[in-house]
């Protein structure tokens, strides 16, 4: 039996009196929320479902839906600690645990390994208050939409918000808060015009990472908030991440803990090329042996398998689909509220599980959980383009393009255009964008398909004979059936113009 009164954060739990409280204030729960939270308290660690059970509906047999139900409304209830995450946290294949901080920075996850971020309130330059209420909505929608990805901890707004009208030193800032990363910038009125700064600085050294001007016009002010707020939310996660490999890099060698070896292992993936991408298969391995229930290490290991497969490489094993496959559904288990992990789940699950409609649930899912991620969006046109419409993939291409400009990654995009125009017989358009993919990584295959076929189809065979040779030198035992055989087969006229550009060039067909 648990003791008769007991706070955590905010709150104080009254069991005598079946009451919850929020400073002082009474929080609506029902009867099965109240004894849910009195399991939960009594334990420092994880809690089992069918404990919870017991505690919730006594001697009666109910479906686990119905804890998972009850366990929603409660969450609801409390609402999100200041750092933005969860009071109850799902323990998988276990049940659930209750976070005891105080609710301030210090309450994320004892020795997550993830990065955390804090959003301080942007400086008011302009001399008018007015502008305050601006300032104040544009960094809430930045810590709302920046709370959506998955990757990092972002501190909730009445932590970072006690910095509000303070000089700040933001290493200061950052070690009071318990940050890797702070974001901050300032609101300038000039007549009839607004200029917003955003700059994303490394908290321990107060090194700047990036930094960019927003300007707009003042009667535009709502519409300059969400552009705002769509376009530091796409910028911020990849600089974080790019300023995490780097990190990592600093390490010894023999300190790499499953983070940074995913880390390591997802920026060799990146690169598209066979040999690095079998570097990546190795550290992800890794990185999955210690913790196995690490998605974004899951669901990036299935990538690489995946990789060797759709680009039709020499297989790391007589069962690479199969493999692929099971990463990506443990991927999908373990993190189902992640975006990243369902877009990178559903490329494995279009080319080497061939479960279509899945993948395009998946990606659709993973678009409405962040539509301003860059892989996300990128992932989704990819599936589009070979399950899905077209003209959809080349506008999420496009966004992609919008959300990271210069982003490493940014050639599955830009080739994904190319691909979508050599489908709908656009074949200048296509030679175009694979050129400008070739040009951010001038080692991915694909562009060179593009390029080859493209020149082949309007008759340019001199130009398609050089790009084909430059292909083969890579890949010299490549051939149109493996490509075929590599590439989704939904809709086999997206390939069609490819293939047979390819043929024409003087592609082996066996």
């Amino acid at each position: 039996m648990g003791v008769e009164h007991t706070s955590f954060g905010p709150f104080q739990f009254d069991r005598g009196n079946g009451t919850l409280l929020r400073s002082g204030t009474p929080v609506a729960v029902g009867h099965r929320g109240l004894a849910l939270l009195g399991a939960l308290l009594d334990r420092d660690g994880d809690v089992g479902k069918a404990e919870l059970i017991e505690a919730a509906w006594p001697g009666t047999i109910v479906e686990e839906g119905n804890l998972t139900v009850q366990i929603a409304a409660l969450r609801k209830a409390l609402g999100p600690r200041p750092d933005g995450q969860e009071w109850i946290v799902t323990v998988p294949r276990v049940g659930y645990r209750m976070m005891r901080g105080t609710g301030g920075p210090e309450a994320v996850e004892p020795n997550s390994p993830l990065p955390s971020l804090a959003v301080l309130p942007f400086q008011n330059l302009s001399g008018d208050p007015e502008q305050e209420y601006f300032a104040d909505g544009v960094v809430e929608d930045i810590i709302t939409a920046l709370s959506r990805f998955k990757s990092f901890a972002v501190v909730a707004r009445n932590s970072s918000f006690v910095y509000r009208g303070r000089a700040v030193d933001v290493r200061a800032a950052a070690n009071e808060m318990g940050v890797r990363y702070v974001l901050g910038g300032s609101v300038r009125r000039s007549g009839s015009r607004l200029r917003v700064t955003a700059q994303l600085v490394e908290g321990g050294s107060g090194a700047h990472i990036w930094a960019s001007n927003y300007d707009g016009a003042i009667e535009d002010v709502f519409d300059m908030q969400d552009r705002i707020t769509e376009q530091v939310a796409g910028i911020v996660h990849p600089k974080i991440e790019l300023a995490e490999i780097e990190r990592s890099r600093r390490k010894r060698p023999e300190r790499l803990d499953a983070y940074d070896l995913y880390l390591q292992g997802a920026i060799k993936h990146a690169a598209r090329h066979i040999n690095e991408n079998a570097e990546a298969c190795s550290l992800l391995e890794r990185s999955v042996e210690l913790d196995p229930h690490f998605a974004p290490a899951l669901a990036t290991l299935a990538c690489a398998l995946d990789a060797s497969v759709s680009m039709g490489w020499e297989p790391f094993s007589h069962d690479d689909r199969a493999r692929a496959v099971d990463y990506a559904r443990r991927a999908i288990r373990e993190g189902s509220g992640d975006g990243v992990v369902l877009a990178r789940a559903a490329i494995v699950l279009m080319h080497c599980g061939r479960d279509y409609q899945h993948a395009m649930e998946l990606v659709r899912t993973a678009r409405q959980i962040n539509a301003n991620d860059v892989v996300v969006t990128t992932f989704a046109s990819l599936v589009e383009l070979h399950c899905g419409d077209v003209q959809q993939s080349l506008a999420l291409s496009h966004r992609a393009i919008e959300l990271m400009p210069t982003d490493p990654g940014a050639h599955w995009a830009l080739t994904a255009i190319s691909h979508a125009h050599m489908a709908l017989g656009n074949f200048e358009e296509a030679i175009q964008w694979a050129e400008r993919s070739r040009a951010i990584n001038p080692e991915y295959d694909p562009s060179f398909w593009m390029l080859t076929a493209g020149n082949a189809q309007l008759g340019r065979m001199d130009e398609a004979r050089k790009w084909l040779a430059a292909f083969l030198a890579m890949h010299p035992d490549m051939t149109v059936e493996r490509l075929r055989a590599a590439q989704p087969d939904r809709y086999p006229d997206r390939m069609a113009n490819v293939l047979e550009g390819l043929r024409l060039a003087g592609l082996p067909e066996v």
